[in-house]
């Protein structure tokens, strides 16, 4: 399958080189068709890796995995032009972190912005681009476990959402298929990016009091 990954950043990285790996073309979206660490990963990545702009990407992929800093992720998707990821699936990872203030030397790190309509970046994101099928996933967890599960023990969930109902579907399949997650909810319609997005709050604070990025939630009913 040819796939789209914008960003270029460890998410980015860690998602396009896995489906790489799984025998995937993936064209890695930025700014400009000549940002470095993008070329620098195309190059890692051999015959199956290509870079380009944001709308090259997009063009190129499938699916699109959005993969961006929150503040940029708009921006990026006018960039990457509503033409080329119209009826598309997009999988939006993105959290509205901010680390204007962040100094990870000193433990403090960044923190989650929510937006003047008190939405989330993921309904941002499917208002943005309204032909494309927006679906939310992954955000919840570090880049290493997004693409292996596998690496923690015991079950874990991974928490889904948007509007189309196959496109979750299909998503879900891919998860599964390309990762290895076993235990995914679907929590509805993509107002519930509100809650994956705001789980960041408790991620955050996770993360510093174990020490590492590396966990998960279960939810036992």
């Amino acid at each position: 399958m040819n796939i789209a990954v914008l960003g270029t950043g460890v998410v980015g990285r860690t998602i396009a080189t896995k489906l790489v790996e799984l025998g995937h073309s993936v064209r890695m979206g930025s700014r400009s068709a000549d940002n470095p660490k993008a070329i620098e990963w195309a190059a890692s990545a051999g015959e199956n890796g290509s870079h380009g702009t944001f709308a090259d990407a997009a063009a190129f992929g499938q699916v699109v995995f959005l993969c961006l800093l929150g503040a940029g992720t708009l921006e990026a998707l006018e960039l990457a032009e509503e033409d080329n990821v119209d009826d598309k699936i997009i999988i939006d990872i993105t959290n509205p972190l901010d680390f204007s203030k962040a100094d990870f030397a000193r433990g403090i790190g960044p923190t989650l912005y929510i937006s003047g309509g008190g939405d989330s970046l993921g309904e941002q994101v499917q208002r943005r681009v309204p032909g494309a099928h927006v679906v939310k996933a992954l955000n919840t967890v570090t880049a290493n476990i997004m693409v292996n599960p596998g690496m923690l023990s015991g079950h874990h969930h991974l928490f889904i959402c948007g509007n189309n109902a196959e496109a979750k579907s299909q998503v879900s399949g891919w998860l599964r298929e390309w990762f290895g997650w076993e235990s995914i909810l679907d929590i509805g319609d993509i107002t519930g990016a509100r809650a994956t997005e705001g789980q960041m709050l408790l991620w955050l604070k996770l993360w510093g009091a174990l020490g590492t990025p590396n966990f998960n939630l279960q939810v036992v009913r």
